[in-house]
Parts: C-alpha cells; sequence; structure tokens
C-alpha cells in the first residue's frame, strides 16, 4: 500500500510542469469585453475594405481596438500597449501598417499579427480578438 501512494506520487510531482503558458508579464490588459459590429456599408468604415487600412474603433476593449482587412481575413487587435501598465499614452496609434505607443519605450506592433517590430524581445504581443464577417457586418468578440 505504501508502495502504491508512494508511485502515486512520484506520478503527479512527475506529471507538473515548469512551463507556464500564461507568461506573468503580460497581464496589464483587463479581459475587458468586447462586442462591436461594424458595417462596411458605412463610410467610417469603407477603408476596411480594401486590404492593408486598419481603422481605430474607440469604446472597445482596453484602449479601443484597431481593426486591418489582411487581404485574406481580418485581425483585430486591443489598441493597448500589453507591455507596460495602462496609462495616457499607451494607447497605440497608427501609422502605416504598424501601431505606435505613444510612451517612453515607443513600442510599435505589426497590425498584422499583432508582433513587436522595435523590440523583438518583448514577451508580449497585442490582444487579439475574433473578427468574423458576415454578410457586410464584421463582428468584432472575445
Amino acid at each position: 500500500m505504501k508502495r502504491l501512494g508512494l508511485l502515486t506520487l512520484l506520478l503527479v510531482v512527475l506529471s507538473c510542469s515548469g512551463n507556464d503558458d500564461n507568461n506573468e508579464n503580460c497581464n496589464f490588459l483587463l479581459n475587458a469585453a468586447v462586442n462591436a459590429e461594424l458595417n462596411l456599408s458605412f463610410p467610417q468604415y469603407n477603408d476596411l475594405n480594401f486590404p492593408s487600412s486598419p481603422i481605430y474603433e474607440p469604446n472597445q476593449g482596453n484602449g479601443g481596438i484597431i481593426v486591418t482587412n489582411t487581404g485574406s481575413g481580418y485581425v483585430a487587435y486591443d489598441a493597448a500597449d500589453p507591455n507596460h501598465q495602462q496609462n495616457l499614452c499607451s494607447v497605440l496609434t497608427i501609422n502605416g501598417l504598424e501601431g505606435e505607443c505613444g510612451c517612453t519605450d515607443e513600442n510599435t506592433y505589426s497590425l498584422f499579427t499583432g508582433q513587436p517590430l522595435s523590440n523583438p524581445n518583448l514577451p508580449c504581443g497585442l490582444k487579439a480578438y475574433r473578427a468574423e464577417l458576415i454578410g457586410n457586418i464584421l463582428r468584432i468578440t472575445n
């Protein structure tokens, strides 16, 4: 019986992983609700009918959302820089196909992939949201 208990304990200890997929350095953004419906027939969203023309939609997520037509679909990211605490300068601005942080760290991110560009060693990419085109309505949710 002791042998069985020891074997079970050993199995539990060995099955635990030291690799945690939740990077503790990426906890600056809240799990804010995102539920946006963008009618691509409306003039303010017309740029999304063409590839490589990102738009900013406020009042969603942590700092608004940035939506891009990639040519093969749509991607949506939180517009807040995920690599530092949120403040007035941490909302990204769109510069071509890059999102730029206005803080002193000047982080830049690809609006196609969400990955850091200025410093590839940053632990966090942009927080992605689901983008689904239904007819002429682009629905963005988390």
